[in-house]
This record gives C-alpha cells, sequence and structure tokens, in this order.
C-alpha cells in the first residue's frame, strides 16, 4: 500500500499529476482542486491511495489525509468506485460531504455527476453512522469567497502551464458567467481550462 508520495512536480495534466519518488515518476490522479495546490518543478507531498484491479494499478492522490480518508470511506458504500468517490471530493469539500451525509442532505450530494436521488439515499444510509464527527459551523456552502476562486483558478491554470497572461484571460471570462452564487472552484477551473483550449 502507497500512503503517501513525495518529490518534484514533474508534470500536471487536468486530471493527472507526476511525482518523482527515488528517480521514479509516478503518475497521480487527482482531482483539479488538489492540482490547483501543485507546482511544476516544485516538491509536494500527496496522500494516496492505490486502487487495485486485475488490469490496471491506479494511485489516487489527496491534499492531504483527510480527504484521502474521505474517499476510502465513500468507496465502502454499495455502487461507488473510486472515480465517483473522486468526483465527490472534486465537487464538496470533505466537511460539506460529511455535513450532507450526517444530516441526510440528498439534495447536496445529488450535485455530484453520477449520483442520483437513490444513490445519494444509499450513502446517507449506509454511512451516516460511520461518517464521524460533523464539523462544528459548517454551512455547506462549496463555493469560495468571492474574489478567492479567481486566484485559486488562475494559479491552477499557470500551474498546468497556461501563461499568467492566458490565465487572467480564462478567468475573466469565467468571471462574467457567474451570477448568483459561486460555483465550486474545480467546476470553474474546469471551464476555464475548455475556454483555453483552443488556445494551447
Amino acid at each position: 500500500m502507497i500512503a503517501s508520495v513525495r518529490g518534484k512536480v514533474l508534470a500536471v495534466a487536468p486530471d493527472t499529476a507526476v511525482i518523482e519518488v527515488g528517480g521514479v515518476g509516478m503518475a497521480v490522479q487527482c482531482s483539479p482542486n488538489t492540482l490547483a495546490g501543485l507546482r511544476l518543478g516544485e516538491e509536494a507531498r500527496l496522500a494516496t491511495s492505490l486502487v487495485v484491479r486485475e488490469d490496471s494499478l491506479t494511485l489516487y492522490g489527496f491534499a492531504d489525509d483527510d480527504e484521502k480518508t474521505l474517499f476510502e470511506l465513500l468507496q465502502t458504500a454499495s455502487g461507488v468506485g473510486p472515480r465517483l468517490a473522486q468526483a465527490a471530493l472534486a465537487v464538496h469539500t470533505p466537511e460539506v460531504l460529511r455535513k450532507a451525509i450526517g444530516g441526510g442532505d440528498t439534495a447536496t450530494l445529488t450535485r455530484v455527476p453520477g449520483i442520483g436521488k437513490k444513490g445519494a439515499e444509499r450513502l446517507v444510509l449506509e454511512l451516516r453512522d460511520r461518517i464521524g464527527p460533523l464539523p462544528i459551523g459548517a454551512d455547506g456552502v462549496t463555493g469560495p469567497a468571492s474574489g478567492a476562486w479567481q486566484t485559486q483558478v488562475g494559479q491552477a491554470l499557470t500551474g498546468l502551464g497556461w501563461t499568467q497572461s492566458q490565465a487572467d484571460q480564462a478567468v475573466a471570462m469565467v468571471a462574467e458567467t457567474v451570477d448568483g452564487p459561486t460555483p465550486p472552484v474545480p467546476q470553474l477551473l474546469k471551464q476555464a481550462i475548455r475556454l483555453l483550449g483552443k488556445t494551447r
């Protein structure tokens, strides 16, 4: 079991990072918000979970041990595999997921692509008693405070290889589409990547 990796960031793609560990480049599947914290050429530590299948070995990476723990717990629910568990963590923070499962908030859970109403009800039923203590004062808001997301998305884009001017332009274009509550950072980042895709 590979519990974590530490080393230089060799490459960052929209869903994968390559971390050099002891001279070996390890491909790690990561959510956009985890990738946003990585910088090419700098050292990083990722908590990891190795998923073994008959035809593959896939290493999933997380910004901290809390995300990894929740990723593994989510997979103990029937019908939840690693991709769906990672999608849940891409849309919501661990705190929001814990509150939603512990409080039976299926509306929040169905915002995750691939989780329908029945799937959300199953998650609540199977994991409510195992989710751990709920965060005190959590308000369930998944979007960042106004203004904070621009910095996070901009840094993520430059980390993925775009220039600062390209990142600033994409952030400005995405900002024009935000009306009302701010969507989660991973969703905003994906929108920016789509806008920039034609210019690479």
